[in-house]
């Protein structure tokens, strides 16, 4: 699974190089296809095709006679799109998805055990700034309500 914090850049052709232990799980796994979509908080959501597929599942559930679900499914499926790495780790992010995102040239991309979040770096740093303080509050919520 996908664990950790990486800064990385992307280079003048557009390309974002995956990190080397996101590489060494892949090639392990023979994963050749990922998803990447808008994700939340203006952040991007990449998913192995099997992880994709589970959420597709779990999404694809939902009564589609319910407004809330179908904007959520036509914001998050119009936003997919299947990638694959070239032999050097690289990625190319749509456009689109960049302009999401606010992604310029600096990312953070960070692990999220069945996913991968890809970042703006300022986007990532403003975000951790203000959920770091009530990361011991969140947790033990959490934690006694399952």
């Amino acid at each position: 699974m996908f664990y950790g914090e990486y800064e990385h850049t992307i280079d003048k052709k557009g390309r974002l190089i995956i990190p080397s232990k996101f590489r060494e799980y892949l090639k392990e796994y023979d994963i050749q296809n990922l998803y990447i979509t808008r994700g939340l908080d203006k952040c991007l959501f990449m998913f192995t095709e099997d992880e994709w597929k589970t959420q597709e599942s779990k999404f694809k559930s939902i009564s589609f006679t319910k407004s809330e679900a179908r904007k959520f499914n036509r914001l998050y499926f119009s936003g997919a799109s299947r990638i694959e790495c070239d032999k050097q780790g690289r990625i190319l992010i749509p456009k689109y998805l960049k302009d999401f995102a606010q992604i310029k040239s600096a990312v953070v991309i960070v692990g999220i055990s069945n996913r991968v979040e890809i970042w703006a770096k300022e986007s990532w740093h403003e975000y951790y700034k203000g959920a770091k303080d009530s990361f011991e509050e969140i947790s033990e919520k959490l934690m006694t309500e399952g």
